[in-house]
């Protein structure tokens, strides 16, 4: 009785186990996928240009998923061979730490997490099941560990010294892929200024502020009050400044991008979005913010979901580059897909000529194309990361 008893529990422990396991796939099922509606015909030219171009997008959730991104996956947008298919030069990979239950543009709170269960469920470390400041560690291992595996495939950058390496053993045939690590919110942060440097020493060089609820540096754009900057907030934007970490200001408030636009003394980004003008929603940039943040310096990435650009297509894409092209200059406008961010969208990251092939329609020059495809993220990131 006792071996059969010992036996059921096992049983019962391996299909608990398995029941787990499927359920990050059937999650990302539900959330990440692509509308399935015919893609227009790419041009000759586009083919052609698409296949010059250095790519960089500075914004994919794809390390949330636990999927290996070394394989190519029947879900979501990302992984290593697709990025390879769409002539990616850099991808970088936000570490997303918490969720609010019930998710919505316009108000949330901080007090649920469905986070936490996706955690559990893919059999994470027990130190990264109440631990926020633990989850972005654990994304930041999985991608050394890819990296490791990759053979020579997956590069992370770290500093400008290491894109402007990324970029010349590219020109030289060598096939290699950049990646880098971002935090979206940082109340991963868990009220510690220390735990920066934990993130820095990771290989973190780029956060946002907020995500989708107020936490102890900010407002939200999505939470229930959107302020702005706390003191605290303050002053980890100050330190971020002093190690070269690029401030993102996606998801924040309007209050919390004023202030922060006030007080820097660095470039910032808008990671991932869209342009009011084109499609007008809580998740999109006026035109007054398009100006000050070209002339902080900074980039605009525009994103593929339905909150960035409304109708789920490439013309759309293109028509919200163009306005932020025409409002901000050209310098100042790049690509956040925002792609495995429980998002819909037109294509994955092997169908990126979709994108270069609307720009050409749309009248973008070649040289122009090629600035927001990503020379303007690339020659960013060498400029302000790190020097060493």
């Amino acid at each position: 009785m006792g071996r059969k008893i010992k036996l059921a529990t096992g049983l019962v422990a391996l299909a608990i186990i398995g029941g787990l396991a499927a359920l990050p796939g059937i999650v990302e099922g539900q959330f990440n996928g692509l509308t399935g509606a015919p893609l227009p015909a790419v041009s000759a030219e586009a083919a052609a240009l698409h296949k010059t171009l250095q790519i960089a997008d500075m914004h994919a959730d794809t390390l949330l998923w636990g999927r290996d991104i070394l394989h190519r996956s029947g879900r979501g947008h990302v992984d290593l061979p697709r990025l390879e298919e769409g002539n990616v030069a850099l991808q970088v990979f936000s570490s997303v730490t918490k969720s609010p239950k019930g998710l919505n543009y316009h108000a949330n709170s901080d007090k649920t997490d469905s986070i936490t269960l996706l955690t559990v469920a893919e059999l994470q470390p027990p130190r990264t099941w109440s631990s926020l400041i633990e989850r972005s560690l654990w994304h930041s291992e999985r991608l050394r560990r890819a990296e490791q595996n990759s053979d020579g495939r997956l590069r992370i950058v770290r500093t400008g010294p290491d894109v402007a390496r990324l970029l010349a053993d590219r020109a030289a045939g060598k096939r290699v892929t950049g990646a880098m690590l971002s935090v979206e919110g940082m109340h991963d942060l868990e009220g510690n200024l220390a735990n920066l440097q934990r993130l820095y020493d990771a290989g973190f060089r780029m956060a946002g502020i907020a995500h989708f609820f107020d936490n102890q540096l900010g407002g939200s754009k999505h939470g229930m009050k959107k302020g702005g900057l706390t003191p605290f907030g303050r002053q980890v934007v100050a330190e971020m400044e002093r190690r070269r970490m690029i401030v993102d200001v996606a998801h924040s408030s309007d209050r919390t991008l004023d202030d922060v636009l006030a007080m820097a003394t660095r470039p910032v980004v808008y990671s991932h979005g869209g342009v009011r003008a084109t499609c007008p929603n809580d998740r999109t940039l006026s035109d007054d913010q398009l100006r000050r943040i070209a002339a902080n310096g900074g980039l605009i990435g525009i994103g593929y979901w339905d909150a960035a650009v409304c109708t789920l297509t490439p013309d759309s894409i293109a028509a919200a580059i163009a306005h932020a092209r025409d409002v901000a200059g050209i310098d100042h406008v790049a690509l956040g897909s925002d792609f495995d961010g429980a998002t819909i969208t037109p294509f994955d990251a092997s169908q990126l000529v979709q994108v270069t092939n609307a720009l050409l329609k749309r009248g973008f020059t070649p040289e122009e194309v090629r600035k927001v495809m990503g020379g303007n993220t690339l020659a960013f990131l060498e400029r302000q990361l790190p020097q060493r």
